[in-house]
């Protein structure tokens, strides 16, 4: 077989990697929507909860595949992938980290979107941003990075086991 051969029997069709992508795109937002639920459960627990908005378990959903979107977004972008560190632990850090200020930049954005969408100016948008507590802004943000950091360990993991090792071991097909 020659080279050119087994590197195109070796790459995945549109369609493997199609499945593949939506595969990995439904377990992090279920994951992420646990995660979310859970958080916005807590939120509206809390006195003056009420004001913060309803808990909703459609919007746990929403954000939940609109951050997954992202991350697969900064996967296929490669963000991440040049950390310099070599040690595992300290690797998956700066790869969370990455990602992390990558939904960061996303998130602003498509706050903006949404407020175009709705008819507002960018700056009434952003005058709207800047007249929420930065304490708060800033919490829920590294609420986010918590969440990323044992997705992306897993990930790692993952990687570091080979390909369906984790998954074998997780479904108890596996002897470790």
């Amino acid at each position: 077989m020659s080279q050119e051969t087994h590197e195109r029997a070796s790459k995945p069709t549109l369609k493997e990697r199609a499945i593949e992508e939506l595969h990995s795109f439904k377990l992090i937002a279920g994951y992420l929507f646990v995660c979310f639920a859970v958080l916005m459960f807590y939120e509206s627990t809390l006195p003056g909860g009420a004001e913060a908005g309803v808990f909703s378990l459609g919007t746990a959903a929403i954000k939940a595949a609109v951050l997954a979107k992202f991350l697969l977004l900064g996967q296929a972008l490669g963000v991440g992938e040049k950390a310099r560190v070599t040690r595992w632990g300290p690797a998956v850090f700066a790869k969370s980290v990455q990602l992390w200020l990558l939904v960061i930049a996303l998130s602003v954005a498509e706050e903006l979107l949404v407020g175009r969408v709705h008819g507002k100016s960018f700056g009434a948008t952003l005058a709207e941003f800047e007249s929420r507590s930065m304490a708060h802004v800033l919490a829920k943000s590294l609420v986010v990075l918590l969440v990323l950091l044992p997705l992306i360990a897993t990930r790692e993991f993952s990687r570091t086991l080979g390909p369906g090792v984790l998954r074998g071991i997780l479904a108890g097909k596996s002897k470790v």
